[in-house]
């Protein structure tokens, strides 16, 4: 259990950092689509930076390409995703695991380096849209392994409070 270091506050305000418990409240994905590690900075609903830790022992490698594990683009955009998700969830107080998020678009996707395991993809996010009460967000966001660019994409996705 997290003894409150890893999901600190702005003097009583919103955690600033999600670990992988407070995540969990908010994101309905698990193993083994659980793509977020750890969100390290929370700025409100307008920036975040999230990690993952990308390990062999993920599926999609057994088939992505055997004797060449590769992180396949989709889910690099996807864990951009669920950080953002988390930086909105958080921010907003949404920890019932009652969000569920879709994608609604993906523009000017590009994909510049390979992920591969033993890497720590870093995501930052930043909202372009959305306010606190508003379903349509939208997101630019950047994935670097060790300060080289391997992704970056710009999102929108409804946030959806499970008909609350």
């Amino acid at each position: 259990m997290s003894d409150g270091a890893e999901t600190g506050t702005e003097t009583g305000g919103a955690p600033t950092r999600a670990d992988i418990h407070l995540i969990q409240k908010i994101l309905p994905h698990r193993y083994p689509f659980l793509l977020v590690d750890r969100v390290e900075e929370i700025e409100g609903t307008s920036r975040a930076v999230g990690l993952k830790n990308v390990t062999m022992n993920e599926p999609h490698f057994q088939g992505h390409f055997p004797g060449n594990p590769i992180m396949p683009g989709v889910t690099i955009i996807e864990a951009m995703a669920q950080t953002a998700a988390v930086m909105v969830g958080t921010t907003l107080g949404l920890t019932e695991g009652n969000l569920n998020v879709y994608f609604m678009g993906i523009d000017a996707c590009k994909f510049r380096r390979m992920v591969v395991p033993g890497d720590q993809l870093r995501m930052e996010l930043t909202t372009t849209r959305g306010r606190p009460g508003g379903k349509v967000w939208r997101f630019k966001g950047q994935a670097t392994v060790e300060g080289e660019l391997a992704a970056e994409a710009e999102f929108t996705a409804m946030m959806d409070l499970g008909g609350k």
